[in-house]
């Protein structure tokens, strides 16, 4: 497995399953104004959505560009700051694992036997002709610290009632989107929308929900889909095929075999 296809699994991972807890409210105003306490919390219910203080998954990842289709599945495990991915197909690549432990990064190689740290230069590397890499993915759950947060639109969107949010970078903020736009349902509060635009405003990237299922108490999209906007041929689609959160996991499965 290539450093770049390593960085999408973690990203994935660090994105969905490692933040915090979800609180399941609706925004009670929409303003124009900056930094609004509804807008703040809206945007940041919704960068937990998938977080708890522990979570068992089962994923399955394809992704299609002008190399043709790939496709991986994974199980991951998260507990606190602790992520663990196993991948389980396609046959190959079965058994390498990838494990995040508060800021370390490291991955295992079964045919090999290694184990190796993720070095830190490799957090803004592209990989697969996709625009993500691990630094934007991990950044997704701080968007309530590194921007400002404005109500931009409330109405519909496709026919669906949303509540819309435009985040702009603050000034000391390391990060790379001139601004962030994101949609959410005005019933549920689940979002439906989100796109990724240059510093010039025009738009890089769009990630759309659907697939909406109830887990427990809480409704979460379990189809993802990444669309580059100046590649019309190309996505990436994330399944949940399974999600359990708040489950026993134990400590001891965060490791990986020792290197030979």
């Amino acid at each position: 497995m290539r450093w770049r296809e390593i960085s999408a699994v973690i990203g994935f991972a660090l994105i969905f399953l490692n933040v915090g807890s979800v609180v399941p409210a609706a925004p009670t105003q929409t303003s124009s104004s900056e930094d609004s306490p509804a807008a703040r919390e809206a945007v940041d219910r919704v960068a937990r959505l998938f977080s708890s203080k522990s979570s068992i998954a089962t994923v399955k990842m394809q992704i299609t560009n002008e190399d043709g289709q790939r496709n991986l599945s994974m199980k991951i495990w998260s507990l606190g700051d602790k992520v663990l991915i196993l991948i389980t197909n396609p046959p190959e690549e079965a058994g390498i694992a990838i494990l995040k432990s508060g800021n370390d990064i490291k991955y295992y190689l079964p045919k090999s036997k290694r184990t190796v740290k993720l070095p830190a230069s490799m957090a803004m590397t592209s990989w697969m002709g996709s625009d993500f890499t691990i630094d934007d993915l991990v950044k997704e759950s701080f968007l309530t610290r590194d921007y400002s947060i404005s109500s931009s639109f409330d109405g519909n969107r496709g026919g669906v009632a949303v509540y819309e949010y435009t985040m702009t970078p603050r000034p000391d903020a390391a990060v790379v989107w001139g601004k962030i736009v994101l949609q959410i349902r005005q019933a549920d509060s689940v979002p439906t929308w989100q796109g990724f635009y240059d510093e010039d405003g025009k738009l890089v990237r769009e990630l759309t929900f659907s697939e909406y299922k109830k887990t427990g108490d809480r409704l979460i999209p379990t189809r993802l889909v990444m669309r580059p906007a100046d590649k019309t041929d190309a996505q990436t689609t994330i399944d949940y095929e399974d999600i359990a959160f708040d489950v026993p996991v134990s400590e001891g499965i965060f490791s990986l075999p020792a290197s030979k």
